[in-house]
């Protein structure tokens, strides 16, 4: 029976601050200065024979200062993300921006003794630094790439009022989009969200009309979005390339991964050579829908005239009981965030267009963000969003320092609980129709979340290079056109206004190279899945443990206690052949 507690609603931010004023904040404030204080205080001490004891203390004000930042900076963004326009929200987060990069330098000291220290008395260090060693671990993994004290103060400096600067605009330029579309002799003004809602649309001419206006909006400011692509992409290699020496653009985003880059080049290679396996679908999707080939408007189009909404009280009940039929401490979890009002699903204009999860604190509920429409996407959204709150909380058992997982495996219980939702939904279901239906629109966001992620790190790779050279806004739209046409083959039929999706993607934009942690994250999971259906409950302790190692220990070293080489081919070919068994059986349903 559906809780009449779980509507649709805004979520609350009291649990972090309750007002932008007040004493409340001005006691974090003063905590956080005199943290601060205190750690510089201690600077003329460090030295290769610093005490143990000393040690420790210095690393507990490391985390008070870590603990207190995230507090300010996390409130700032979630009020920001509430209305994208709220010119004091926008102010207060420049506010906080300006103080957290005071904090970053007056602390940065620290962090550049521990890098330099030689190998001896950082052994001796980390031997008693307990829960916080790998995140020493990670700085010493920078230690070839850090600049003097002096030059990182400036690049902290310089990122405010430059890259940061630039991300912030491209979110307010593309925050304020509407799109007009015709529907049913109506004109509607829609936000992205809303826009997008029509990508299922059963009518084909709609999902046309949607996405041309989509990249007609975004294709009208294509100069200026490629711009300020541009400029991040030549911050990124002024800085990381021409000041650090990475050897790569993305070895940057690999080596704070954690993991090698062979390892991440094995990965995208696998990808790449199972395009094929997707357009195999493709065109059976195109049978369905009786068409001699799909379009790419039609990708995520029903198989059906009209798809099944699901009240939000429903959807709430349905992913808390497939959480809860794995575990119960799971769904306890993901209960959390919605008694504790940290969950905003309401629609309203202004609101940020995406879907996330912000892990702030160890033990602190996370805030979670949707734009639940009543689609059963909306359903997968959030039991994603709730499966990231789930894996914070199941490793609150950390520091600060330690409790989030690194971008890879934060995919882990994200992606397990649509899983877990999708068994609920084909066991509930006897209809061969509506099982191909399920199962079919699994395999859409399958291919959303492996093969056009790791389309789009292919497509960063050359187009950081393709800036690097000189070549124009218009020459990187064509190269994007090219990636597209590698990817689907002669299964689907690309129309020319998707030269300009790579401008509509914030991602390349706020974090280059991030998105093979969905295809890492969603191959991973198929292949737990896999032992999961071969070991029955025995499986849960060891899937709860990898989760409670947050971010303690590398992704490598977690999962190798799974039994899982992530060096390996034949392991990420593993994730594909889970795929490849999903397609099989809607061949037989066909």
């Amino acid at each position: 029976m559906n809780d009449p507690s779980f509507v649709q609603t805004r979520w609350s931010l009291q649990d972090l601050l309750a007002a932008t004023e007040g004493p409340e904040l001005d006691r974090i404030l003063g905590d956080l200065e005199t943290a601060v204080a205190e750690l510089e205080a201690s600077r003329e001490r460090l030295s290769p024979d610093l005490a143990e004891e000393e040690f420790v203390r210095l690393m507990a004000l490391v985390e008070r200062v870590a603990a207190l930042s995230a507090r300010l900076g996390a409130y700032s963004y979630l009020w920001y993300s509430e209305d994208t326009q709220n010119q004091e929200a926008l102010a207060f987060r420049g506010r906080i921006e300006k103080l957290l990069t005071e904090v970053r330098n007056r602390t940065l000291f620290f962090s550049l003794w521990w890098k330099g220290l030689e190998e001896e008395p950082a052994r001796r260090l980390l031997a008693v630094s307990g829960d916080n060693a790998y995140y020493l671990e990670s700085l010493r993994r920078f230690r070839p790439y850090t600049l003097s004290e002096a030059e990182e103060k400036v690049i902290n400096l310089k990122d405010v009022n430059g890259v940061q600067a630039l991300i912030t605009l491209y979110e307010m330029i593309t925050n304020a989009f509407t799109f007009k579309v015709e529907i049913e002799g109506e004109i509607k003004e829609m936000s992205r969200s809303e826009l997008m809602v029509y990508a299922r649309d059963p009518r084909p001419e709609v999902r046309a009309a949607i996405y041309q206006e989509l990249y007609r909006v975004y294709g009208k400011e294509g100069t200026v979005l490629g711009q300020i692509y541009r400029h991040i992409v030549q911050d990124w290699a002024s800085e990381q390339l021409g000041l650090r020496r990475f050897p790569s653009p993305i070895t940057v985003r690999n080596l704070d991964n954690d993991i090698p880059d062979a390892v991440v080049d094995t990965l995208l290679e696998v990808c790449r050579q199972n395009a094929s396996l997707f357009q195999r679908y493709f065109r059976l999707k195109a049978g369905w829908l009786g068409l001699e080939r799909l379009r790419r408007y039609d990708i995520y189009a029903p198989l059906r005239p009209a798809d099944k909404t699901y009240p939000f009280p429903e959807a709430v009940e349905m992913v808390l009981d497939s959480f809860d039929r794995f575990s119960s401490v799971l769904a306890g979890h993901a209960r959390r965030v919605l008694t504790d009002h940290h969950l905003d699903s309401e629609l309203r204009p202004r609101k940020d267009t995406g879907a996330f999860c912000y892990s702030i604190l160890p033990g602190l509920t996370p805030w979670v963000l949707v734009n639940y429409h009543g689609r059963a996407e909306d359903v997968s959204t959030l039991a994603h969003e709730l499966g990231h709150a789930v894996h914070a909380l199941m490793a609150a058992h950390h520091s600060p320092l330690t409790f989030h997982s690194s971008l890879p495996m934060a995919e882990t219980a994200s992606v397990f609980a649509e899983i877990l939702l999708l068994e609920r939904l084909l066991e509930e279901e006897p209809d061969p129709a509506v099982r191909r239906d399920i199962l079919a629109r699994f395999v859409d966001d399958t291919y959303a979340t492996v093969m056009r992620q790791a389309y789009f790190v292919l497509f960063e790779r050359e187009a950081h290079a393709l800036v690097e050279e000189g070549r124009t806004t218009d020459w990187i739209a064509e190269r994007y056109l090219a990636n597209l046409q590698e990817q689907f083959g002669d299964a689907v039929e690309l129309s020319d206004e998707f030269r300009w999706e790579w401008v509509s993607i914030p991602h390349i934009y706020r974090t280059p190279f991030y998105c093979y942690a969905y295809s890492f994250g969603q191959l991973l999971v198929l292949a737990l899945y896999r032992q999961f259906k071969m070991q029955g409950q025995t499986f849960v302790p060891n899937y709860l443990n990898i989760l409670a190692a947050g971010g303690a220990q590398s992704p490598g070293a977690i999962l190798s206690q799974a039994g899982i080489d992530i060096a390996s081919a034949a392991f990420w070919q593993g994730g594909f052949e889970v795929i490849e068994d999903m397609i099989r059986e809607l061949e037989t349903l066909s």
